[in-house]
């Protein structure tokens, strides 16, 4: 398999909030461009960062990191939203669940996400 680029839309909410859609791989090859554009946002005023990662077909531990790095930044807080039975798993064995607030698919959604050792 090929592996997908991500790209991350943008979307300021209102003052102080964006979300950015992720879509395609979250891996080391990714993830510094996550953490460039989340670093971007808050630049520009957007400390409340929703990450829709619905779209992400896999996530391994540099997209785990970037998602630590983004909560432990002291800037604002992040939210998780479109998260997948995998994605969910992992995050509860890597503890992230407890340092971000995590909303997960809805129960008949398809989770694709593939889990990377």
């Amino acid at each position: 398999m090929r592996p997908q680029l991500l790209s991350i839309e943008v979307t300021r909410l209102d003052a102080g909030r964006a979300r950015l859609r992720l879509t395609g791989d979250l891996d080391f090859d990714t993830a510094p461009e996550l953490v460039d554009t989340a670093t971007r946002a808050r630049a520009d005023g957007c400390h409340e960062l929703t990450i829709d990662v619905g779209g992400v077909g896999l996530c391994d531990s540099s997209g785990l990191s970037a998602f630590l790095v983004l909560s432990q930044g002291g800037a604002g807080s992040v939210r998780l939203t479109g998260v997948g039975a995998r994605l969910q798993q992992l995050l509860d064995r890597t503890g992230l669940t407890e340092l971000l607030a995590v909303e997960q698919q809805a129960a008949h959604a398809v989770d694709d996400v593939r889990e990377v050792g």
